[in-house]
Order: C-alpha cells, then sequence, then structure tokens
C-alpha cells in the first residue's frame, strides 16, 4: 500500500509537530512538516498529501488567545484551499492547539452569518493550565480517527480548552448530530458526587468544564476532528506513568487514533 503522505503544519510556538510527525510515520504514514508561511506562498502545496494535522503548541505564542492568530491566518489567506482538500475525501486532524485553531478558523463548523460561530474553546473553569492524564470515551462510529474504538487513556496539556457552545440550542444541535464524538469520563461507575449539574464531570476527571464533558468534536462528515488531548503523547506502553504496574497498554492508545487515519486510505 502506498503511504499516505501527512502535512504537519507548523508555526511559531508549535511545539508537538516532531512527535506528531513520528506518530504518523509509526501508523504508516509519510509525514512532512510544513511551515504556515510557506503554505500560505504556496497553497498548491496541499495537492500532494492526504492527510492534514495542526499540532499541539502554543503557536504564535498564543498572544491574543490560544490558536487565534494560527486560526486568523488560516481563515483568511488558506480558507478555500483547506475546505477544497477536505471536500476531496481527505482528512484533518487538529491536536490541542491545534483544535482551537480549526475551531477558531471556521474550518470544524461553518459560521452562522446572522449567530456567528456555533462553538469556541476558551479558559479552564479553574482559570489555570492543567497538565494530567484524563479517562475518555468515544461518543458514536461518525469519526474516522475514532472508529474500532470505546475508550482510551491520553494526556491533557492547556489552559484554554473549555468547550464552550454559542447557546444551549446549539450544544444540542452539535450532540443530536453525534458532532461530539469524544467525551471526559470516569474509571468505572461514575458516582453521583462526580457530576456537577447532573451531566458535567466534576474536575479532574472533567479538567476543564467543559458541558457535557466534551473532549473533541468532529465536522459533518467525520473526516475532520479536533481534540484537547494528545494522542502522539501516548504510542508506547512505557509513555504511561504507571506502566510499570502493568496498567499500560501496548502499543499506546494514542497510535490507534493515527492508524485509522493512515488505514483510511488503504
Amino acid at each position: 500500500m502506498p503511504k499516505p503522505h501527512v502535512l504537519i503544519l507548523r508555526a511559531p510556538g508549535t511545539n508537538c509537530d516532531v512527535e506528531t510527525a513520528h506518530a504518523f510515520e509509526r501508523a504508516g504514514g509519510a509525514a512532512e512538516r510544513v511551515f504556515v508561511q510557506r503554505l500560505m506562498e504556496e497553497p498548491g502545496l496541499l495537492e500532494r498529501f492526504q492527510i492534514l494535522c495542526v499540532p499541539g503548541g502554543f503557536s504564535y505564542g498564543d498572544d491574543l488567545a490560544a490558536g487565534r492568530i494560527l486560526a486568523e491566518k488560516m481563515r483568511r489567506r488558506l480558507f478555500e484551499p483547506l475546505q477544497d482538500f477536505i471536500a476531496a475525501d481527505k482528512l484533518a486532524l487538529g491536536v490541542c492547539n491545534g483544535f482551537q485553531a480549526l475551531i477558531k478558523s471556521g474550518l470544524l463548523f461553518p459560521d452562522d452569518e446572522a449567530k456567528g460561530p456555533a462553538a469556541t474553546l476558551t479558559w479552564n473553569t479553574n482559570g489555570r493550565f492543567e497538565c494530567r492524564w484524563v479517562n475518555l470515551e468515544v461518543d458514536g462510529d461518525r469519526c474516522v480517527f475514532l472508529r474500532g474504538m470505546r475508550s482510551l487513556q491520553l494526556p491533557i496539556a492547556h489552559a484554554e480548552g473549555r468547550f464552550l457552545a454559542r447557546d444551549k440550542a446549539a450544544l444540542d444541535w452539535l450532540d443530536v448530530e453525534g458532532l461530539l464524538v469524544l467525551r471526559y469520563a470516569a474509571s468505572g461507575n461514575v458516582a453521583e458526587e462526580t457530576l456537577e449539574d447532573g451531566e458535567t464531570l466534576a474536575f479532574p476527571l472533567n479538567p476543564n468544564g467543559s458541558p457535557r464533558n466534551v473532549a473533541g468534536a468532529c465536522d459533518v462528515t467525520g473526516r475532520v476532528l479536533g481534540l484537547m488531548p494528545h494522542p502522539e503523547r501516548y504510542l508506547e506502553a512505557t509513555h504511561h506513568p504507571r506502566w510499570t504496574r502493568g496498567e499500560a497498554h501496548d502499543p499506546g492508545d494514542g497510535l490507534r487514533v493515527f492508524r485509522n487515519a493512515v488505514e483510511y486510505f488503504a
């Protein structure tokens, strides 16, 4: 099988691009890291690739807001080429800062001209950076990247990871349409005291206060995924903090996300 080619989009401050390229290569892809300025100058480069990934990191230092400057460049200079890329039955993945860029650029959910964006990512409810491992559950079978998966553990590292819909109607629509594909979960049975409002897990099970425990979302095609946890940081059993106690998976849960993407083009 020819290897799918993966474009890892870099920007000043991006710091997970090497790990993400390694993850795709471990999964059987051929990854190339491309600076956003180069892509803006030559958007035709996208034709060489089957998968686009916007990795985690602090793009442009998160100077205005997490992922905001990169999102504006994607919206103003690359929006049509990126839309064409996705429409050509190709895949796009945004991890952490990349999720923030995908959603704020409008590539994940189209903006409503009258009401604005359907959702955004904003500050964690506790107002601080959180770096910890979380339990996750996959909701539905829509998303290509999560096929065959029902639960997984991954690390998170973010200060602006709270998924916030425009209003309850928008949140309900995203939920009913099956676009809220990844959620924070408890391990084992969820006790009542872990719920803040009847549907949202309390901290630290839900590390940022996202309503309905949203950890990741996909577009209507299922081929574009954004998630706050970092799958590239759990490829090996030894990446897990409790691997010496026999609690890790080999390979790590994150590798399956990248394998699903590569196997889509088999």
